[in-house]
């Protein structure tokens, strides 16, 4: 087999699909995910164990794929064709060889992406903490991209991300970005994260904050004077507030919490759910951090501020529920839709 042809046609129709995923496993013909549902390539072979090693070897190189095979799951980015950026990971599951591979969208505007203009706000703060929260595959990354390009667009400022792997590869405009690359640029998140200090940096975006070091660091940067935009998987606000304070020894709870109360500038969490016309568009709730919000969080009265959102639309504030009936209100998604993704179905009935 010509493994690099096969690559070439499974990936020029994922993209023609508009598809966002590849999953490739030993035993099992190749899946693509396309508006959220896994369809097989039926006119495609079951892979074998020699197949899956020589498209490791395309992805990794031998070196790599080496190291894989000791370390048995290995994080990896790889481009196509020069103009289009992919993620993956490869791992072991029950002594067979799987690859999971993430389309990396260009980056694209606010308008193209349907995000709330006010995101732009955020963008062009000096300092402070801004997170973008929700399960796997809903579209953090790229809302974020959206953010660094705008930023980069409109203001000359230093940007340094730090990712595992790699994801949007932006080509400088007004300002200058450095992007490392955890293993490749750097050994850890934490160290990246201290070397920022001593780098001139004015905006700083981490892939994912995966320990309390990390999230430590970023809070600590926002705090003196830098913006900093990060990922979490939770689900809402106050969860994600909870479990970046929970994440810390109990003796260390009490000054994350008031530090993330100070330099917190705002918590985007988003859903991507499915349109009736087909495709997917997403839907919000936007937690700005006011007098309210920071001293909710300074007094362990984090499950009152789903309440805050709720009125303070006016401020700016985006409530997941109302999001929803306007979607629904203009056609885009179903109301069966609307009740799956609401955060609080029982709420959203007395909205309809």
């Amino acid at each position: 087999m010509d493994y690099n042809k096969y690559l070439d046609e499974i990936l020029t129709s994922l993209i023609h699909e508009d598809g966002s995923d590849l999953h490739l496993g030993e035993g099992r013909k190749p899946a693509v995910r396309i508006n959220g549902e896994l369809i097989f390539i039926s006119n495609k072979e079951i892979l074998k164990k020699e197949d899956m090693l020589s498209l490791l070897g395309i992805f990794l190189g031998k070196e790599k794929t080496t190291k894989f095979l000791e370390d048995k799951e290995v994080d990896f980015s790889f481009s196509f064709k020069g103009n289009t950026h992919l993620r993956g990971n490869a791992f072991f599951q029950r002594g067979s060889i799987c690859i999971a591979i993430r389309l990396v969208p260009k980056a694209k505007s606010f308008e193209e992406l349907n995000l709330p203009a006010i995101l732009k706000t955020f963008a062009m703060k000096k300092q402070g903490f801004f997170l973008v929260v929700g399960p796997v595959g809903q579209g953090k990354s790229t809302t974020l991209s959206t953010m660094i390009n705008y930023i980069n667009k409109e203001s000359t400022t230093h940007i340094i991300t730090i990712e595992d792997p790699i994801e949007f590869v932006y080509s400088q405009d007004r300002s200058i970005i450095d992007q490392r690359e955890i293993g490749l640029d750097t050994n850890d998140f934490p160290l990246a994260l201290k070397a920022a200090f001593r780098e001139d940096v004015n905006v700083i975006l981490i892939g994912e904050m995966r320990n309390n070091e990390t999230m430590s660091a970023a809070v600590t940067a926002a705090e003196t004077g830098h913006l900093v935009f990060s990922t979490l998987h939770t689900n809402n606000a106050p969860q994600t507030i909870d479990r970046i304070i929970d994440s810390f020894p109990a003796n260390q709870q009490e000054q994350i919490r008031l530090q993330l109360a100070s330099s917190l500038v705002g918590i985007l969490s988003q859903r991507l759910i499915p349109r009736v016309t087909g495709g997917r568009i997403p839907a919000f709730e936007l937690l700005i951090n006011n007098n309210a919000v920071s001293n909710l969080i300074r007094e362990k009265r984090t499950h009152e501020i789903n309440t805050v959102i709720e009125t303070s639309s006016e401020q700016g504030m985006i409530d997941m529920n109302r999001y929803l009936v306007e979607l629904v209100a203009k056609g885009e998604i179903t109301l069966e839709s609307a009740y799956q993704y609401s955060f609080n179905p029982k709420a959203l009935e007395r909205m309809f």
